[in-house]
């Protein structure tokens, strides 16, 4: 494995590894960029064909959480952690305690929070070993499920791509083929249900789509079928790297934007769907909403302040389109420029104020 390569690769940043043996913990945490403020991400808990696929996963989703945080006006770092699911019997209370342990011992560097394969209760365990976690009870002071956040943005963000894209101002009849219906895109198909949408959905679990059948009046095509369906926005809500050779040619969409990290598996891939004529929406910018939730909660969690900040999200997304346009760039260098501009603009003035000291 090609560990400093790959840092280089993402412009990283440090890593962190843990092994304990008595909890089978196996976790990374990757920290790509702290100028703007402690890093802030969220625990991803699946299963991973090597340590390779996981140690590349953290690197990621950590930048594209630098990038997040910038392009959102947040006072957070990108980090992420990826804790390697165990393929034996194992005891979940003792493994993220131990993982609790483990963030604790970076002393505030890095705050984690919720992601794929982690919930509630699991931050609740964490919190029982360090405060250096978000998305917890909040009876305890905290926000909870970040989910509804993040759907509630990403609606915002295929409204600014409808208005911009189709000339629509609202999302009556709009036809969404959603893929992937757990947390996130459970809460977006009652956001985009709510607002008059279409809906098709699809999962790997039926169930998940046989329920937003049930309550959303959704049609149910297959997984693998899901990118083909003609509709206008395509949202991915799954894992990431669902935009790619194989599926790029067969869309029929002509919007893609979802919930889903990592979208595009290459960032050619964003430049093919420039060159298709099909509007992307870059997803660390759509899907802004949980960060922007649990960040609240450093300085004492708000509710509204939070919602009122995730339906911004509208206004940036317009930003990058209207950019996208003017400059001839796909979305996603856009979306990197603005956010790195951020991230510029930040160390500039830390310079002046060390020149003005």
């Amino acid at each position: 494995m090609d560990v400093f390569g790959k840092l280089s690769t993402y412009d990283f940043g440090e890593v962190h590894f843990k092994l304990d043996k008595a909890s089978q913990l196996q976790a990374i945490v990757a920290i790509h960029d702290s100028r703007l403020g402690p890093a802030l991400g969220g625990c991803r808990f699946i299963e991973y064909d090597t340590d390779e696929a996981a140690y590349i996963d953290a690197l990621r989703l950590a930048r594209g959480m630098t990038y997040k945080a910038a392009i959102t006006g947040l006072a957070h770092g990108g980090g992420k952690s990826v804790i390697i699911k165990p393929k034996r019997h194992f005891d979940r209370s003792a493994l993220f305690s131990a993982f609790g342990r483990f963030i604790e011992d970076l002393r505030g560097h890095y705050i984690t929070a919720e992601d794929s394969g982690t919930g509630l209760e699991d931050m609740e365990i964490i919190r029982t070993q360090t405060k250096h976690v978000t998305g917890i009870d909040p009876s305890h002071g905290g926000s909870g499920d970040p989910s509804p956040f993040t759907a509630l943005g990403v609606r915002r963000g295929i409204e600014a791509a409808v208005k911009f894209k189709l000339g629509k101002d609202d999302l009556k009849g709009i036809h969404v083929a959603v893929q992937g219906v757990g947390h996130v895109g459970y809460y977006l198909c009652k956001e985009l249900h709510a607002a008059g949408a279409k809906l098709t959905v699809a999962d790997v679990d039926k169930l998940k789509s046989e329920r937003a059948q049930r309550e959303f009046g959704a049609a149910v095509t297959d997984i693998t079928k899901v990118a083909e369906v003609a509709c206008d926005v395509f949202a991915p809500c799954a894992l990431g790297a669902g935009l790619n050779d194989s599926t790029i040619p067969h869309l029929k969409a002509t919007i893609v934007a979802g919930a889903a990290n990592n979208q595009l598996l290459e960032p050619h891939h964003g430049d093919d769907l420039h060159a298709r004529g099909i509007l992307y929406a870059p997803d660390y910018a759509i899907n802004a909403g949980g960060l922007v939730n649990v960040a609240q909660e450093a300085k004492g969690y708000d509710a509204k302040a939070a919602r009122e900040k995730t339906l911004k999200i509208y206004d940036t997304m317009y930003d990058i389109f209207e950019r996208s346009k003017r400059l001839g760039a796909p979305t996603y260098k856009v979306a990197d420029l603005m956010a790195e501009e951020q991230l510029a603009a930040h160390s500039a003035r830390l310079v002046a104020a060390r020149q003005k000291a």
